[in-house]
């Protein structure tokens, strides 16, 4: 297997030489292990390595699972790994290795994919950009004075960059299609409770994070959901259903042409502004794609006041990173000083721990109400088209939570509006890099295309996503850093 050979695959290419013992997983992680340590500099995706465990594992027996002896990485907030350290980008955080895998890790290890290590992430994954403290900027292998997008930044410009083939991601607000977006992966948030949690079931309180991966070809994502999404014990919502068994495989949805669809689509913010003109450009034309492929295509935007749905928002992520804190606390046997935070996350603290009972379950109350509505939209529609981003991927820097936070607010709302929604209704939602920048600040960066479609119909999603990779193919494309 030559140096190119490896990064040209994808995970299910890279198993498939495993099978015809054409590579070994030996071969395969020193592939990977090479790809990180040239462009750790460069990029600063990878922020714990643990290459001599990789290598001993893929040397040995291994689970023959469908991506048996495929390189890996694990995002550094919740999944937690047995003997990894984890930090969730923070200096308040404990070196202690986990003790054992999570529910989720475990399916991920069974597939037969081999660790090497944990990718970056900012502070506790608060934020839409991966440029932490502790860890330093992660950079987007297409540019790299621009974002890899957060907060599954570092696992979006390993796969992009070609060190491994997908890595592990998870989304609250958007934290699979953002980083998918703004490296030109394929990002799917599956719904609510399709994959186990990735560590304490404690940690779902607020249900509206979700756990998968970013890669670089469909297949790769609807075959591991296959795998990690069969039957689990243990579902801890009490208020929500889980989602339905698929009727056939993901990975046998992908082939099947989708019936023609109906599609809303939309590009204005919460306030109602415009989004850049290169994003909507890229949304025009992939509803003209969407036409031309036979699906009915209009222009109608969600059916609720999105500035109260952020509202909302605030009590909840609130009194939820509240609690989360004191049982750092709890688990430290300390309080934070004062530089182990970063001034956004003090003052989200601040503002959580202000809060009365009263205050979080009315906002729950108007949560649950606007989630409804949303919905209900469904009803009339089958998939709703928006960007991921409101702009091209930003600028290192131009997400700034450690300046003044008002303005960081306002560049946020401007630059992230789109695919929070999902997260607190549950619905599936996918980032497909359909589109280019061609503007000169930000020539050859993508432009990442956001649908989603109704709770539990990933099925539906997945046939249109095989359908527009077929059409406006993707895989090829290479960043200026690669392999």
């Amino acid at each position: 297997m030559s140096w190119d050979d490896y990064a040209n695959h994808d995970a299910l290419g890279l198993a498939e030489l495993v099978r015809r013992r054409e590579a070994s997983p030996r071969e395969l992680v020193e592939a990977a292990i090479a790809r990180i340590e040239r462009h750790a500099t460069t990029l600063n995706a990878v922020v714990y390595r643990a290459f001599d465990e990789a290598l001993h594992v893929a040397s040995g027996p291994l689970p023959d699972g469908p991506f048996r002896g495929v390189p890996f990485l694990v995002k550094d907030l919740g999944c937690p790994v047995a003997g990894m350290p984890a930090s969730g980008g923070s200096r308040f955080a404990s070196a202690q290795p986990a003790g054992a895998d999570g529910p989720l890790t475990a399916r991920f290890r069974a597939a037969g994919l081999v660790f090497l290590g944990k990718t970056n992430t900012p502070e506790f994954g608060i934020t839409g950009t991966t440029e932490p403290t502790r860890f330093g900027p992660c950079r987007s292998p297409w540019n790299v004075a621009h974002s890899a997008g957060g907060s599954s930044g570092g696992s979006a410009s390993a796969v992009a960059a070609g060190m491994v083939p997908m890595a592990h991601g998870n989304d609250g607000l958007g934290s699979i299609r953002i980083p998918a977006a703004c490296c030109g992966l394929f990002g799917l948030k599956p719904s609510r409770g399709r994959n186990p949690w990735a560590e304490d079931p404690g940690e779902l309180a607020l249900d509206h994070i979700v756990d998968h991966v970013v890669t670089r070809t469909v297949r790769d994502s609807a075959a591991l959901l296959d795998w990690t999404s069969r039957d689990w014990p243990g579902w801890p919502q009490s208020g929500h259903a889980r989602p339905r068994p698929p009727g056939r495989p993901f990975s046998e949805e992908i082939g099947t042409p989708p019936k023609p669809l109906r599609v809303a689509f939309w590009s204005k913010a919460p306030r109602g502004d415009e989004s850049h003109p290169e994003v909507r450009r890229a949304l025009e034309e992939t509803a003209a794609l969407l036409e031309d492929l036979g699906h009915s295509v209009e222009e109608r935007g969600l059916p609720i006041d999105q500035l109260a749905f952020y509202r909302t928002l605030r009590s909840q992520t609130g009194a939820s990173g509240a609690a989360r804190h004191r049982e750092r606390v709890a688990r430290m046997g300390r309080e934070p000083e004062p530089d182990e935070y970063e001034p956004l996350t003090w003052a989200g603290l601040r503002a959580g721990q202000a809060l009365t009972g009263e205050d979080v379950m009315a906002g729950r109350r108007d949560l649950e109400r606007l989630c409804a509505d949303i919905h209900a939209f469904f009803e009339t529609i089958d998939v709703y088209l928006t960007p991921v981003l409101g702009t091209p991927p930003p600028p290192i820097g131009f997400i700034d939570s450690r300046g003044d936070l008002k303005e960081f607010n306002r560049r946020t709302a401007a630059t992230y509006p789109f695919t929070a929604p999902f997260n607190f209704t549950g619905q599936p939602a996918m980032s497909v890099p359909l589109a280019w920048s061609n503007e000169p600040s930000s020539e050859g960066l993508p432009i990442g295309m956001q649908l989603a479609g109704r709770y539990g119909d990933e099925g539906t999603l997945l046939r249109l996503a095989g359908q527009l990779e077929e059409a406006k193919p993707w895989r090829d494309r290479r960043p200026a850093v690669w392999g």
